[in-house]
């Protein structure tokens, strides 16, 4: 066994917060040693938690449109790893669910990414990704920082979440669509 395969089993049975998750604790992660692309989000909601199958809803078929891939090809861990802030659902709040829980990226990330040579592109999706991977680069709100996404190129791209809730933003922010969509999927497509 590989130290990425006891990795990737350690994750699977990780049971850190369990008293914290309303729904107990169900990681979910999708990555290759071969992954190119990594997907960082926020956390599985309860469609996610219940299938097991990251982006397995509506902000997933939101984001392969903005990415224009297949599910194929979406879910081939040798072209996409999909690894979120919080591995696990982690309830629901007033306006939606909870914030990922603050125990999964220190715990797992860093040994994660460390297992990825191939790795060109980092998706940051949302503001706790953005928030924990560019710190005091990230501007002020999550709105400036895709405004400013070119800053964070070639390595990081960073995104609004896709999620049906954010369809105001998007109307209120048209050049999200006009100019950060088309550069996103040059660089995706240049690297499957």
């Amino acid at each position: 066994m590989t130290s990425f395969d006891k990795l990737l089993i350690d994750i699977n049975n990780c049971k850190v917060c369990e008293k914290h998750l309303p729904l107990g604790p169900r990681p979910v992660v999708s990555v290759s040693k071969k992954s190119k692309i990594l997907i960082i989000g926020q956390a599985p909601g309860t469609k996610v938690h219940a299938s097991g199958i990251p982006w397995d809803d509506q902000s997933g078929k939101n984001l392969r449109a903005w990415l224009n891939v297949t599910n194929e090809q979406f879910y081939n861990p040798d072209l996409f790893g999909i690894v979120p802030m919080g591995f696990c659902y982690p309830g629901k709040g007033k306006s939606g669910d909870l914030p990922p829980r603050k125990e999964c990226a220190p715990l797992w990330h860093e040994a994660l990414l460390n297992e990825l040579p191939e790795l060109e592109l980092v998706l940051l999706i949302g503001v706790y990704a953005q928030k924990y991977y560019l710190k005091s680069e990230a501007k002020k709100n999550l709105t400036e920082t895709v405004l400013h996404f070119s800053e964070y190129l070639p390595k990081n791209f960073v995104l609004p979440h896709p999620s049906p809730r954010n369809a105001i933003w998007m109307k209120k922010n048209p050049w999200f669509a006009h100019d950060v969509l088309p550069t996103l999927r040059e660089r995706v497509h240049a690297l499957i």
